[in-house]
């Protein structure tokens, strides 16, 4: 492997979540350990499973890997700390301030953001040669800070005024005001990362366009404030032999290579590794020694048969038509298929007769592919993400930021950078077209987390704003957020695929929107190899290992699912998208 070639001190694995960051992480750590080093390996991972990958139990003490000789492992629960990091600053002002100020305070300090900064918080040290790592001689991070992260660490030491003097509707400054740690070991934690003789950054992805893209423009943001050393890890490639006899494999490695093939430029000058699919779920020693490696144990795969009895589209679709009308969100996170799945729904519910306004967020000559023509009953309408943030910017630094000095401005600027600030504009983009939910469907392959809701009606912003312009009280008016905690009228549908992390991450997606007050409608697992009736080997063992998941969704997690199959050709045009709905999931087995 490229990126294990001649390797700093510090390695940092990044990438979305499903990705194989943990999975490599631990492989690496491992390879590195039993060439005679001595290594430390930290999770700060929200969805960490580093314990349950060796076998033991890890937390937040430095514990031995007793089963490989000088492995060390550590878990910075991220959550914990931001809990701890909310309680520090909360604490002082409880009884000092109004009520519904501390509740402000509080969901300013319970977004992403926050959690980022606090593990970033624990981790410093990690960083800064401290003597609790100095005997080690690598130290593996299974995640790492965002781009907008480090910016914000970057900018002048004046967030708790900046504050204090109301100067901005915060998403994410307001975690800043609490550090206590010294703003120069910040600093040097900031010059490791930059340092390539000190810190290589592993962008991990898959073969897939949506998420090269978006390993694309991590590597840019990151480029561009000086962290510059990266390697790629393009991790889960399906084996070229598992074509022969399978048409569906045969399928998704003509989608792999034509995703590599269209690659972005920002990523193609990078050194790149290719590591296969494996069949076997990543856990334990044997696993995790395989994975680095061209190598497969046939004994790791599975004889029994796939068993699966789940409901398909169809049956939600059924439900959602009995309402004649209303709004229908789409949530979860990137390359799930919210998008593919909304114009389905769409196209079907018109197909039956009922107006729709299908609403998206994804660029035009995506979903124009996706439909592939008109349908009676069915308007299309799309919303420019990078207008509608850009607008929202202008329009927040030319009042909030007209009167700040270069340094509240530069405050300001940054906070609108925040992943809240784009949710804030489109959602208010989108915001227009909610009321025709009353005569109609209305449907959105996007929309905000639960955070960025309470966020915005903690400050007031979305009730202030609507009472303003349409002229009547709240009373009297139905808002965006008081129409989406109505399940008469909102039916949020939460999308996520059959796998461990991507269901970790909605099932925190769905408790974002209970606290908001959200009571989402149903789940959606989305392209189910096991509901595909596969015949590769490779794909049969990954769909055995679905099961598990596909279980914890119907049992613990949903009030209502569906399992969509993965197709052999993408869902585009109206053909393969009603095929979608039409291919119910049957009990079968292989």
């Amino acid at each position: 492997m490229k990126f294990l070639k001649e390797p700093p001190r510090f390695l940092f694995f990044t990438g979305k979540g499903g990705v194989g960051k943990t999975s490599i992480a631990c492989a690496t750590a491992m390879q590195l350990a039993e060439a005679g080093r001595k290594i430390l390996l930290v999770s700060t991972d929200p969805a960490s499973n580093v314990g349950q990958v060796f076998g033991i139990t890890i937390g937040s003490n430095i514990t031995p890997v007793e089963a490989v000789a000088g492995l060390f492992a550590l878990e910075i629960d991220p959550q914990a700390a931001a809990q701890h990091y909310r309680d520090r600053i909360v604490k002082p002002v409880r009884n000092l301030l109004p009520e519904s100020v501390v509740k402000s305070i509080e969901e300013q300090l319970s977004g992403a953001c926050t959690t980022e900064i606090a593990a970033f918080d624990e981790f410093t040290a990690l960083l800064t040669d401290s003597a609790l790592t100095a005997d080690f001689d690598h130290i593996i991070f299974d995640t790492a800070p965002t781009g907008h992260t480090i910016r914000l660490l970057q900018l002048p030491g004046a967030w708790s005024g900046f504050l204090e003097e109301g100067k901005g509707d915060v998403s994410c400054l307001g975690p800043l005001a609490g550090l206590e740690k010294q703003r120069s070991q910040y600093r040097e934690a900031l010059k490791a990362l930059a340092d390539p003789l000190r810190t290589r950054l592993i962008l991990v992805a898959r073969a897939q366009q949506s998420t090269l893209r978006e390993v694309a423009r991590t590597c840019e943001e990151l480029a561009a404030i000086g962290i510059s050393q990266h390697h790629l890890v393009i991790n889960g490639i399906l084996p070229q032999s598992e074509t022969t006899e399978d048409a569906l494999a045969a399928a998704l490695f003509s989608r792999e290579q034509a995703a590599l093939s269209a690659m972005p430029e920002s990523l193609r000058a990078l050194p790149t590794d290719y590591v296969a699919l494996k069949p076997f779920n990543l856990v334990g020693l044997e696993a995790l020694r395989q994975l680095l490696s061209d190598k497969n144990q046939l004994s790791l795969f599975s004889e029994e048969a796939i068993t699966l009895n789940a409901p398909g589209l169809l049956t939600l679709i059924d439900e959602i038509a009995l309402k004649k009308k209303g709004l229908v969100m789409f949530m979860g996170k990137g390359g799930v298929g919210k998008t593919t799945l909304a114009a389905a729904i769409a196209l079907e519910l018109a197909r039956r007769g009922l107006p729709v306004h299908l609403t998206t967020s994804d660029p035009a000559a995506h979903l124009t592919e996706t439909l592939n023509g008109s349908m009676e009953m069915l308007t299309v309408s799309r919303i420019d993400p990078r207008a509608e943030t850009e607008r929202y910017q202008q329009e927040v630094m030319s009042s909030k930021g007209k009167e700040l000095d270069a340094e509240g401005s530069a405050l300001l600027r940054e906070d609108l950078r925040s992943p809240c600030t784009e949710e804030i504009a489109v959602f208010q983009a989108f915001s227009r077209i909610i009321s025709e939910a009353d005569q109609k469907f209305v449907i959105m392959d996007t929309a905000p987390t639960g955070h960025t809701l309470l966020l915005l009606d903690a400050t007031g912003a979305y009730h202030r704003e609507f009472t303003r312009q349409s002229g009547k009280t709240e009373e009297h008016h139905l808002t965006p957020m008081t129409r989406m905690q109505d399940p008469e009228q909102t039916s949020i549908v939460l999308v996520t695929l059959a796998e461990t992390t991507p269901v970790l991450e909605t099932a925190n997606l769905q408790a974002e929107l209970r606290r908001a007050g959200i009571e989402p409608w149903g789940w959606v697992i989305n392209n189910s190899i096991a509901a595909a009736e596969p015949h590769s080997a490779i794909l049969k063992q990954r769909a055995h290992n679905e099961l598990n998941e596909i279980d914890a969704v119907a049992r613990l997690h949903a009030t209502r699912y569906a399992v969509v199959p993965l197709l052999h050709e993408e869902p585009t045009g109206t053909n393969r998208l009603l095929k979608l709905i039409h291919g119910p999931v049957r009990e079968h087995t292989t």
